[in-house]
């Protein structure tokens, strides 16, 4: 059992730990039987139904993950005393201007990086977060196609494993110079303002990859060393950031705005809007200093 202060009183760690991993395979069982076309398990229909429910396509694959992951935490911890809320069930639970009143949050994305599924890139992720006081104490980022489930807690380490438990570490790139530095960029949610700052950075190279989850996997694996997300008239939103912020901020990386302040979480407020930087850590403040400058002079007024 590990001290109250990581997770509420009563729950172990190595049992969140094991039913983690259970429903984030299972998770991926149901997603990689939608992406084919497939019967999927658990008694899910088979269908594959997509709604434009404004924010972008909802499919049949986002609600069965969402009731597989509700369900089970809801079993396999129902004294935890925490609150679930998940990007399907927001708009029931949420209320504008009101934080949820809640001490231990779990805030999840059944689906993360919709398009890239429907597309069949692969490039889509599940995340889970644990959030206590507005910020993130321990996170999962699965990667159903890679085979990949990244757990993450804060202050204690991160790691990824494969379906046979097997563990292996984060292997951060050693670059540190930001002409050296390669970006991980969004696919879709890209503007002339992003390309802009891009270009005032003076990075070293870039990469086009799907889904915030997938992204932060490629730092956590050293392939790249940071995400810049710009919001413009749409804005990234808690389950988006909550669970790859965890992992990467729990191998030692980090996640913030532009000016080093810090996302919170459950605010009443769920976009995370700004400009927002993700990166391995070794140059953080650098890229932070660099970025506030450009947007500056991009957007002038712009709350980075």
């Amino acid at each position: 059992m590990v001290s109250s202060d990581v997770l509420p009183a009563g729950v172990d760690q190595e049992d969140l730990l094991a039913e983690l991993r259970r429903l984030s395979w299972g998770s991926a069982d149901i997603l990689r039987a939608y992406a084919r076309g497939e019967q999927p398990p658990h008694g899910f229909p088979k269908a594959l139904s997509v709604d434009d429910g404004g924010e972008g396509p909802v499919s049949a694959a986002d609600l069965a993950v969402n009731q597989w992951l509700l369900d089970g935490l809801s079993a396999a911890f129902p004294n935890a005393g925490w609150t679930l809320l998940s990007e399907e069930t927001a708009k029931e639970q949420l209320t504008e201007g009101e934080a949820l009143p809640a001490e231990w949050l779990w805030i999840l994305d059944p689906l993360d990086g919709t398009k890239d599924f429907l597309q069949g890139t692969g490039e889509y992720a599940v995340h889970l977060a644990l959030v206590r006081g507005q910020r993130p104490v321990l996170g999962v980022v699965l990667l159903p196609e890679a085979d990949e489930l990244w757990f993450g807690v804060v202050g204690q380490g991160a790691w990824c494993e494969d379906r046979q438990g097997q563990r292996s570490p984060v292997r951060f790139s050693e670059r540190t110079e930001l002409s050296d530095l390669i970006l991980v960029a969004s696919r879709s949610h890209r503007d002339d303002r992003l390309e802009q700052l891009i270009t005032a950075l003076g990075l070293g190279g870039s990469k086009a990859v799907g889904s915030v989850g997938c992204k932060v996997a490629t730092i956590l694996r050293g392939e790249t060393d940071l995400y810049v997300s710009l919001s413009g008239r749409s804005a990234p939103k808690d389950w988006d950031m909550a669970a790859p912020e965890a992992v990467l901020l729990a191998a030692g990386g980090r996640f913030t705005h532009a000016d080093s302040s810090a996302l919170t979480y459950n605010t009443g407020d769920v976009r995370q809007a700004g400009c927002l930087i993700a990166s391995h850590g070794k140059a953080h403040v650098a890229l932070g200093e660099r970025a506030t400058r450009a947007m500056a002079e991009i957007d002038p007024g712009f709350q980075v």
